[in-house]
């Protein structure tokens, strides 16, 4: 009873220090609020940002360590109230804290002035009915090239003779704006419009509108490299639903020079590896820290400080990337184990997976399609003892995994370790760590032996922001 008194007593003194975003001061200029809901942490010096969010990460984890105590299986001795039962490392810090991201969405809204044709990002909440847009200009998490073609964007759609979509039910075409970059600059642009009832001529006609406006009007200053245009009338619509469509340029864009014959996606490099990105598919937005997160994630998925799949002996090693999205954490992992396979969600991200494989020349990766959750159970069902030693590694949206890829994983005895990349780990992902760790429940379907946290590693991946990374090692 005592014991639980002080968990109460530590976890109300933790909610305490919780970072609150600040309340909407109508004191502070248009920019200032902006910047306070976009970055609010923009007034400390990094090193308090830092302070910060090590805090955050220490006690969301020892709410993990709460939900694990029951769990006889995966621990002997409960340590002293307060206190995690494996380590938290200290934060990674950025490489880069200012102009760091390489994908941002500006939207279209009613601004400051009450023009509807104002390209930017909210303030307010539609709750409250007072969202404006407002121009980004200031934002020092997002690079220049960014802001030059959301006002370029803007201008463009203030010239057009068509309206903004403001509510998909209210009529009007324009819609956000998509800009991708790369370390070497390359830019890609994707505008999203939503056709109403207009027949394909006239959407030509606006199309080439367009095209001339950013290739040879005003806003060649932004010296696209790839113009993309989607057609779209629902909220989030992917290439499959709606393909996207080429308008200028080539389909992808390289880090380096050497590969101008095939410039239609964006390439980023990292950890020695060149990385394809499609319009729709994911990758981190600070390339910096990504290859950080990237490198952390490589050092400490096989144990003994073995570096090389030559370098063990015995069983094999079988890398299974859940999320893999363009293959980055299989890619540079390859070199370790003697099996990659990677699973999911977008089309797109698979067929640039399978390109990035054989660009950097790796040959024992393997790319499947579709949800997880139906993959992932009819892919292990087979496995048996000569699949060796399998290492999952799991990074999923903010959502989390769906139940049945946590029950994949924790019924298979093969893996036995599992590497959890959480962008909110104090979210749904807490009923996955739940799930994991729990003393087996037929219940649920989960009979497998549980899962126990053995170290963590917070990564900071977006600076001026309370978010970060966490990367979770979970053992059996």
């Amino acid at each position: 009873m005592e014991r639980q008194e002080q968990e109460k007593s530590l976890s109300k003194k933790k909610t305490r220090t919780k970072f609150k975003k600040p309340i909407l001061d109508e004191s502070l200029s248009w920019e200032q609020r902006l910047a306070d809901a976009a970055t609010p942490l923009w007034r400390l010096s990094y090193n308090e940002q830092l302070n910060i969010k090590q805090k955050q990460q220490e006690r969301i984890l020892l709410q993990i360590f709460k939900c694990n105590l029951s769990n006889k299986s995966a621990q002997t001795q409960a340590p002293p109230v307060g206190k995690l039962n494996f380590p938290v490392f200290p934060i990674i810090p950025s490489p880069d804290t200012e102009g760091y991201r390489n994908k941002s969405t500006f939207s279209v809204n009613r601004g400051v002035d009450g023009n509807p044709k104002t390209v930017g990002l909210y303030v307010g909440t539609g709750k409250a009915g007072n969202i404006l847009c407002v121009n980004g200009d200031h934002l020092i998490n997002m690079p220049e090239k960014h802001k030059l073609v959301a006002r370029c964007y803007q201008n463009f759609i203030r010239i057009s003779p068509l309206d903004p979509c403001l509510l998909f039910h209210s009529g009007g075409h324009w819609r956000e704006v998509t800009v991708r970059t790369n370390a070497q600059g390359h830019t890609m642009a994707i505008v999203y419009f939503h056709p109403q009832k207009l027949n394909k001529e006239e959407i030509g006609n606006h199309k080439g509108a367009l095209i001339e406006y950013f290739i040879q009007g005003p806003g060649s200053v932004c010296r696209l490299d790839s113009l993309y245009f989607q057609e779209s009338s629902m909220t989030r619509c992917s290439h499959n639903d709606s393909p996207y469509q080429l308008l200028y340029g080539q389909q992808h864009i390289y880090e380096e020079t050497i590969l101008l014959y095939d410039q239609q996606h964006i390439h980023e490099e990292v950890l020695g590896f060149k990385f394809r990105i499609s319009a729709d598919a994911f990758f981190q937005v600070n390339r910096g820290a990504a290859e950080l997160l990237y490198k952390t994630v490589r050092d400490i998925c096989l144990p003994d400080g073995q570096t090389k799949k030559e370098e063990r002996t015995g069983e094999k090693m079988t890398l299974l990337d859940v999320c893999c999205g363009t293959g980055a954490i299989g890619i540079t992992m390859s070199s370790r184990v003697d099996r990659v396979i990677g699973i999911e969600l977008i089309e797109q991200a698979v067929q640039d997976a399978r390109h990035n494989a054989a660009l950097n020349s790796v040959l024992n990766c393997e790319f499947m399609p579709g949800r997880a959750e139906v993959v992932l159970p009819g892919l292990m069902s087979p496995w048996g003892s000569s699949e060796g030693s399998v290492t999952a590694v799991v990074n999923p949206a903010r959502a989390g995994l769906h139940h049945r890829v946590i029950r994949a994983i924790r019924n298979h005895p093969s893996i036995r370790r599992l590497l959890y990349i959480s962008c909110k780990p104090e979210g749904d992902a807490m009923r996955n760590f739940r799930e994991l760790c729990c003393e087996p429940d037929p219940k649920k379907k989960l009979t497998g032996q549980a899962f126990a946290p053995r170290l963590a590693v917070p990564v900071d991946m977006f600076p001026h922001t309370p978010h970060s990374e966490l990367i979770l090692l979970f053992e059996r």
